[in-house]
């Protein structure tokens, strides 16, 4: 009688990353025919749960860790795992890995803050000169299992709307303020895509993007009698941001998490990118587009930019992103 393998998936964030991480999980669940529970910290608990390669999702508590540190332990403890993996890499998530009751511990090539320690093994050589997805691979080819093609099982409830198609949603701010283009290029390029394409705009953000986005919605020009803007900044969890997102024909965003969650739902993005390096985590597969510009300093990495303009994001023009998302919308039967 063969037992089913059970695998303990640490991937604690962010939202980005977190869909990196989800078709190696994938691999992993099919490759073993395995059982699958993930530990992800409070505010992608439900995120997680729309994965249907996932078993059990268990909380890591990282702001109220004392007071739930027990019971952090007991999910933990509760079974033992044929293979813990950790997709993080970093001491949060590495002590995640040694709580845990496991046969084999796993950690990233892209391991940092000393956690070599805390593994057993390390799946793949440190290579940083590929997409992040790829290197998440790294434990289905350390497991030698087929490598398959890359996929994201996501489910979302269903969101209706009876709005003037194609629908775009717009993404317009990051966690980092050296990754946003500026709020006048979005509102711009919304315009031209309502006056082009008669398209139907969708605002995505936080509550504290509302006022991004409402400059935005003020400044746009609406086609009459063709199209509208729908502010949905701080009107949406993920689950539902998903719902909307899976109804987009096209989602336009800066290097952000939601980016990442528009492409495993199967929607075009066109997106744009500054200091960070599109190579190791723009939008994966083919039928998106990436805008950049040539300075000499990107990419730099850094968190904040140390010149007095952002040079490789308010180098890059708005005919340059409405060129990328006329390329996808023109397909549009």
């Amino acid at each position: 009688m063969n037992v089913r393998k059970r695998i303990l998936v640490i991937k604690l964030s962010s939202l980005g990353d977190i869909f990196h991480a989800l078709p190696a999980v994938n691999n992993l669940k099919v490759g073993l025919d395995a059982d699958i529970d993930w530990v992800t910290q409070p505010e992608y608990v439900d995120l997680v749960r729309c994965f249907p390669v996932v078993s059990r999702v268990i909380p890591f508590p990282r702001r109220q860790f004392l007071s739930h540190a027990k019971q952090l332990y007991g999910a933990l403890r509760e079974c033992r795992y044929d293979y813990i993996v950790d997709f993080q890499g970093l001491l949060k998530s590495a002590f995640v890995a040694r709580l845990a009751k496991g046969n084999v511990r796993i950690g990233p090539s892209f391991h940092r803050e000393g956690t070599r320690l805390f593994y057993d093994v390390i799946a793949g050589p440190l290579d940083k000169n590929r997409h992040a997805v790829d290197e998440n691979l790294d434990v289905v080819r350390y497991l030698g299992l087929p490598v398959l093609p890359v996929a994201f099982p996501v489910v979302f409830p269903e969101h209706r709307v009876d709005l003037p198609k194609p629908w775009v949603g717009i993404v317009p701010v990051s966690r980092r303020a050296n990754k946003n283009w500026p709020v006048a290029s979005f509102a711009e390029t919304a315009s031209v895509l309502q006056q082009e394409f008669g398209a139907s705009i969708f605002l995505f953000g936080t509550r504290v993007d509302r006022e991004a986005c409402e400059r935005i919605s003020l400044t746009s020009k609406v086609a009459p009698g063709k199209t509208s803007v729908v502010n949905l900044a701080g009107e949406t969890n993920l689950l539902e941001m998903g719902s909307w997102f899976r109804q987009m024909d096209l989602v336009v965003a800066n290097d952000s998490g939601p980016l990442h969650m528009a492409v495993a739902l199967g929607v075009p993005v066109v997106t744009i990118f500054g200091p960070t390096d599109p190579k190791r985590t723009g939008p994966y597969g083919a039928g998106h587009g990436v805008c950049t510009t040539e300075v000499a300093c990107r990419p730099c990495f850094a968190k904040v930019c140390p010149l007095p303009v952002t040079g490789c994001m308010s180098g890059i023009s708005v005919k340059q992103v409405v060129g990328e998302a006329r390329k996808v919308l023109s397909r549009i039967p």
